[in-house]
C-alpha cells in the first residue's frame, strides 16, 4: 500500500489530474489532512480501527494540498449505508486484506510468476552462523515468523533476518528479535522539515501499536530511532512512521 500510494495513486493520478484540469483528488483512505506552520500533513482518522495514516506517509506537500479524504470522519458501517442508499455494488463487498491484487494470499507464488525467477533452497543458520537446516526459498519467510519453517530444533525458533546475497535465513529465539534502535532511510518529512532529538511515537509496521521513542536526524534523508523499550522484529524494507499524537511527522524505510 505504501508503494502503491507513492507511485500510483498519488503520482499517476496527480499527473492525470493536472493534465485534465482537475483541482483535487479524493480517495477512500481513512485519514485526515491538517495544516500548520506552512506544512500539510496526515492525521489519524476518527475510526482508529480503520486508520490508514501509516500508509500515507510518502505523500509530498503538493500531493497533500490536492488530496481529499472524505471518509476521515465516517465509520465503515456508515460508509456501507451510504453506498447501499446510492445503489453502489461495493456496499456489501468484503474488506480487502493484505495485498489487494493477491487475493489468495500466495505472495511468494505471485513473485515467482511475475518475475519468472526461481528461488532455490538455502541454509537456515543461527546468529553465530552455524547451519541449522535447509530452507525452501528465501521469499517464503518473513521477519518474526515462527510457524511453517519446516524445521524442528527442540525449542521455538523465529526468523530474525534474511540475506539474499548468501541465500541464508537466520533463526533465533524470540528474545533475540527485539531491537532498541532502528535506522530509517529515504525519510519523507511531512509535518516538520527536520528532526532534532524529537520525542515521538513510532510504528514499525502497519499493525504495530506504536512505541515511544526519540528521533535523531543523521542527514537529509536518514533518521535514527531509539525506542524507550526494545521492539520486536523490525524488518528491513518495512516502513517506520513517526507520530506526534495523531499527526504524522514523517516516515521512511527501515534499513
Amino acid at each position: 500500500c505504501v508503494e502503491c500510494n507513492r507511485h500510483i495513486k498519488f503520482t499517476l493520478l496527480n499527473d492525470y489530474a493536472e493534465k485534465h484540469g482537475f483541482d483535487v483528488i479524493a480517495t477512500g483512505h481513512y485519514a485526515e489532512t491538517g495544516y500548520e506552520n506552512g506544512r500539510y500533513f496526515i492525521k489519524k482518522s476518527d475510526d482508529i480501527k480503520k486508520d490508514q495514516s501509516y500508509v500515507l506517509y510518502p505523500l509530498t506537500q503538493k500531493q497533500l494540498e490536492k488530496g481529499r479524504f472524505p471518509l476521515a470522519a465516517v465509520s465503515k458501517e456508515k460508509a456501507r449505508e451510504i453506498a447501499e442508499a446510492n445503489g453502489l455494488v461495493t456496499a456489501h463487498k468484503s474488506d480487502s486484506q493484505d495485498i489487494c491484487f493477491i487475493p489468495d494470499g500466495d505472495y511468494a507464488g505471485f513473485i515467482k510468476r511475475a518475475t519468472g525467477k526461481a528461488y532455490p533452497k538455502g541454509k537456515f543458520i543461527d546468529t553465530n552462523g552455524n547451519i541449522l537446516g535447509i530452507h525452501n526459498g528465501i521469499i517464503n519467510y518473513t521477519i518474526g515468523q515462527r510457524k511453517g519453517l519446516g524445521i524442528a530444533l527442540g525449542a521455538p525458533a523465529y526468523v530474525k533476518s534474511k540475506d539474499i546475497r548468501t541465500n541464508t535465513v537466520t533463526l533465533s529465539s524470540n528474545d533475540e528479535l527485539f531491537e532498541k534502535e532502528v535506522l530509517i532511510e529515504n525519510f519523507n518529512f511531512m509535518a516538520v522539515t527536520s528532526l532534532d532529538n524529537i520525542r515521538c511515537n513510532t510504528k514499525i509496521r502497519y499493525a504495530h501499536q506504536g512505541a515511544e521513542a526519540t528521533a535523531f536526524q543523521i542527514d537529509n534523508t536518514t533518521v535514527k530511532i531509539v525506542f524507550d523499550t526494545p521492539q520486536r522484529a523490525p524488518a528491513k524494507g518495512q516502513s517506520a512512521v513517526l507520530y506526534d499524537g495523531d499527526k504524522v511527522l514523517g516516515g521512511g524505510i527501515i534499513k
